[in-house]
């Protein structure tokens, strides 16, 4: 097992141009498999129904933006949530991928879903205005230090409420565990192979918190939770 003392960054299969459209379809469902386990959805609700229950009368729904949302799975998941309580959320999902859109978009409509997904890149296009929360899941390992400020700068200029971004805490056994999940919990080879690097590529939970100073986040706060993630919570003052 190699050193976490730093970050080990390498190139995803999953980041690569090119990609097999049904190796990527396989992969974005293994992650998705992955992300229930996870409980991605269940560590990203509590701030958006807090924020929801809050909403003054007449404010209209709160309107969540699923940033780098790749399959949908936690985007659509929020949005069940959302319905089973009763709260007024409106979650729109977008990715750079037209593939990972098509596939985010099939997977609400099977579900009965209104969730809506989009093309965008997060780090070069503007991020469309009136959304009150951005949230982004597993994408901030895949980036260097200065995109990684980037999307945090980014996404606190576009939020008008609240910016969450959860991600893999890097240890040995989130590597441990990224390994065994892919494996059990998958047959694509592009995770197998992913997973394990993505372990290697994660910040740790102080390393994100000083690349959101860098990104001029002030009162941030970082959270551990299962299984060896972190969640990063910035409110707008």
């Amino acid at each position: 097992m190699f050193s976490i003392a730093t970050r080990r960054r390498r190139p995803e299969l999953m980041d690569q141009p090119g990609l097999d459209d049904r190796e990527h379809a396989r992969a974005l469902s293994g992650l998705g498999r992955i992300n229930v386990v996870s409980r991605t959805a269940a560590a990203l609700w509590p701030s958006l129904a807090k924020l929801a229950r809050e909403q003054p009368q007449g404010a209209g729904p709160l309107r969540v933006l699923d940033v780098a949302t790749g399959g949908g799975d936690t985007a659509v998941a929020l949005a069940r949530r959302a319905e089973r309580s009763g709260l007024a959320i409106e979650i729109d999902g977008c990715d750079l991928s037209a593939q990972a859109v098509a596939i985010a978009r099939d997977r609400a409509a099977a579900q009965g879903s209104r969730v809506r997904f989009f093309a965008l890149d997060a780090l070069a296009a503007p991020i469309p205005e009136g959304y009150d929360v951005l949230v982004c899941s597993l994408f901030l390992h895949h980036l260097d230090e200065d995109d990684a400020v980037l999307l945090l700068r980014r996404m606190a200029a576009a939020a008008n409420r609240l910016v969450l971004v959860d991600d893999l805490a890097r240890s040995r056994m989130g590597c441990w565990l990224a390994w065994i999940a892919c494996y059990t919990l998958s047959r694509s080879r592009v995770v197998r192979y992913d997973g394990p690097v993505s372990a290697a590529a994660a910040f740790t939970p102080a390393e994100a918190l000083d690349l959101a100073r860098r990104a001029g986040l002030e009162g941030v706060t970082i959270r551990r939770h299962w299984p060896q993630r972190f969640l990063l919570s910035w409110s707008r003052p």
